[in-house]
């Protein structure tokens, strides 16, 4: 089947220029035409606004916010925004949190250049589309609710505790986050306590047993 994304603007968000290349190219190729390119969290939110997209494609991995938060201050500010979030990590937390938080589509970027056309043109269907690898351990999860370690933390708190996995400290979360030190502090607090960690050594051993960081 040749997949057609003809008049389809899309908005990139990557931080690597090469690999956004390389999907500007694909998407191209397939008569989409590629609006914008962001290489952060908060620039794919503020050009969504100015450029207003039929698709976000965005990666999880990003400088300051990341991807999850980017994703839930869209979502907040327009509610209808057919997002597709990639990943290079081929698990289940991502995917069920992107999906709790309102991205239509998965993708591990592991995937084939096909797969990939496939995954836009499905969300530029405004249908839900989830990696074929992931679905079955996707749909286990959200079943079950056991696949994520951090399972019991919020939104919020799960977003500082993948910030502060990466050795990110309380002052540059504030500012990514624009909140008070304090009330990162306050997330950092219940953070440890759900996760019984004492210690941003001990989360980020968290973060990478649950597939959430390169070891």
């Amino acid at each position: 089947m040749t997949l057609c994304l003809a008049s389809q603007k899309i908005l990139l968000a990557d931080d690597h220029a090469i690999v956004r290349m390389g999907f500007r190219a694909l998407l191209e190729g397939a008569g989409a035409c590629v609006v914008g390119e962001a290489d952060s969290g908060e620039q794919a939110v503020r050009l969504y606004g100015e450029l207003l997209p039929d698709i976000l494609v965005m990666d999880i991995s990003m400088p300051g916010i990341g991807g999850l938060a980017a994703l839930e201050r869209l979502r907040a500010r327009y509610p209808n925004a057919r997002v597709l979030i990639l990943s290079a990590h081929q698990d289940a937390v991502i995917p069920v949190r992107a999906l709790k938080a309102g991205a239509l589509g998965y993708l591990c970027k592991r995937s084939t250049p096909d797969e990939f056309l496939r995954a836009v043109w499905q969300v530029a269907k405004n249908q839900r589309y989830i990696d074929p690898e992931l679905a079955q351990e996707v749909a286990l999860a959200q079943l079950s609710g056991t696949a994520d370690p951090a399972e019991t933390l919020t939104e919020k708190e799960f977003a500082v505790f993948l910030q502060l996995a990466k050795g990110r400290s309380v002052g540059d979360i504030a500012s990514d986050f624009n909140v008070s030190a304090s009330t990162v502090g306050t997330h950092l607090y219940h953070v440890k306590q759900k996760l019984n960690a004492s210690n941003a050594a001990e989360l980020a051993v968290l973060a990478m047993r649950a597939g959430l960081m390169e070891a």
